[in-house]
């Protein structure tokens, strides 16, 4: 068997496989599908400082190798996670990461402080694909000052690690990575979702609410290994990478390109069982070829 453990943020994981938030609910929904000893981590869905109630529905709609989707981070907010979550997830046999949203610097602040006392999370990621409030609704993510006041008003609050989850809707993705490590990021991951949109041609309407969503699935994964290439080229802290893995050979694709870790996201989906066997997969992948060790792979391709 190869040595499959990887360190981001110094957090020992077992092994490099993720679920990404959204896609997991908080983990316990998954048990009858998946034993949580055989992922490196599970990340929880969105939560906010407030509640929230999310975008009316219809909210997702299937596209052609994916999906499109409007949730609106529906939460209970932080404190009913702390209260109330947390005691039902904190024995899980996996590291717990919370993702935090929020409409203003100050609130990502106040959510994380929330979360920092709770000694089984020991690493938040940052959703920075928000509406600035502030800014007339431009994502945090989409410039470097945005996404850099998040995380630096974040890591004057909480001590733990910080993942920052980067949008792709930018011009130029390494922009943005650097501005977050500058901030005090510990880590990245990447790609959320493409924006996009779906027309019911019969209806004549759109098939989302509130007109446009998220694209997700195995029709962003070619968009989302470049743009983890590049951010890998351009940063010195680890990149963790997501968007359309659907198998152990998409993996593999993410690690040459320079992740260290992946998330599995809308492939929960389809096949609730799959991030439980993934690095069992990933693991096949690397003996057959002859390696030892998923560092020998990360990172191979130039």
């Amino acid at each position: 068997m190869a040595n499959l453990n990887v360190n981001i943020a110094g957090i020992a994981f077992r092994n490099p496989v993720l679920t990404a938030s959204g896609t997991f609910g908080y983990g316990p929904e998954f048990a009858d599908f998946v034993d949580f000893s055989r992922l490196g981590g599970i990340i929880v869905k969105g939560t906010t400082l407030h509640p929230r109630e999310g975008n009316p529905y219809p909210r997702m709609a299937e596209t052609p190798a994916g999906m499109l989707n409007c949730v609106g981070l529906q939460n209970k907010g932080v404190d009913h996670f702390v209260s109330d979550i947390y005691p039902e997830i904190c024995g899980l046999d996996t590291h717990v990461i919370v993702n935090v949203a929020g409409s203003s610097p100050e609130d990502y602040a106040e959510c994380a402080a929330r979360l920092e006392p709770l000694e089984r999370i020991p690493c938040i990621e940052l959703n920075i694909s928000c509406p600035n409030v502030r800014e007339g609704g431009m994502a945090f993510g989409v410039t470097t000052s945005g996404a850099a006041s998040v995380v630096s008003a974040v890591r004057k609050r909480y001590s733990k690690p910080i993942i920052v989850k980067l949008s792709p809707n930018v011009t130029d993705i390494t922009e943005i990575a650097r501005a977050v490590e500058d901030a005090g990021a510990d880590a990245v991951s990447l790609i959320n979702t493409l924006m996009g949109m779906a027309i019911d041609i019969e209806r004549r309407k759109m098939k989302l609410s509130i007109r446009t969503g998220g694209l997700s699935g195995p029709a962003v994964r070619p968009v989302a290994v470049r743009m983890v290439w590049q951010t890998a080229h351009a940063v010195h802290i680890p990149v963790i990478g997501l968007g359309g893995i659907s198998c152990a050979e998409d993996a593999i694709e993410f690690f040459m390109a320079g992740a260290s870790a992946i998330e599995i996201g809308t492939a929960n989906f389809l096949s609730p069982s799959l991030s439980g066997h993934m690095a069992a997969d990933i693991d096949h992948w690397l003996d057959h070829h002859g390696y030892k060790d998923i560092h020998e792979i990360i990172g191979i391709v130039d």
